[in-house]
């Protein structure tokens, strides 16, 4: 189930921007006055794709677990790059690292719940009224 939420988030986040002429940044930036309308409809759906991933992540692992990935996946990059498996000398390499990065952080957000309920067996509620 991971991959699936990771895939969505991985998605979401390159169609958003990415280092390649196929993405909603670059659309909008030359096709917004030919196509105002949608270049709205299609803000909105990415819009309302960050409203849930980023409360889902922020509800689950906050703002502290979110640079905790972070500082892992740089720090994973750092070995590799270490190890010379990797350079840093491409920059839609280094676009597409981030783009993995974030939606790393995104999709590990939207699955730790079940992640934690998988480890210790608890539930996480939200507030309900009473």
């Amino acid at each position: 189930m991971f991959l699936l939420r990771w895939s969505f988030a991985f998605a979401l986040v390159a169609a958003t921007i990415n280092p390649t002429q196929w993405n909603f940044i670059y659309w909008a930036r030359n096709y917004y006055s030919q196509e105002l309308p949608l270049t709205v409809l299609f803000g909105l759906v990415l819009l309302i794709g960050y409203v849930i991933y980023l409360r889902a992540t922020l509800r689950s692992i906050g703002g502290v677990g979110m640079a905790l990935i972070f500082a892992v996946f740089a720090a994973f990059l750092w070995v590799l790059w270490d190890q010379g498996i990797l350079t840093f000398n491409n920059s839609d390499l280094d676009g597409w690292m981030g783009i993995l990065g974030i939606s790393f952080i995104l999709g590990i957000g939207l699955s730790w719940s079940f992640v934690r309920r998988a480890i210790t067996g608890q539930f996480d509620v939200d507030d309900a009224d009473n």
